[in-house]
């Protein structure tokens, strides 16, 4: 169960509501043993999205909910900074 205002909640509801398929992929809580989504993000923090593709998208969660709901999420990664 997710707790409301918690990041991944926010970016989860967010695409929900917006109707984006998505496959929840729970990763390990410790943040020294999240591997991927270094690789991936170059961070250790959630959330973040893994396209289809193998690319991956990761900014603040207030600046990924509001390009979900602007339907600006794409199907790839943009580069975050």
């Amino acid at each position: 169960m997710k707790i409301q205002g918690h990041p991944c909640w926010k970016v989860e509801k967010a695409l929900r509501d917006a109707g984006v398929e998505y496959e929840t992929v729970p990763g390990p809580q410790k943040k020294a043993d999240r591997e991927s989504v270094i690789a991936g993000t170059g961070q250790k923090l959630y959330p973040a999205i893994e396209f289809e593709d193998g690319t991956w998208y990761r900014e603040e969660s207030k600046d990924m909910e509001r390009r979900i709901r602007e339907g600006r999420l794409g199907t790839t990664a943009e580069p975050s900074g």
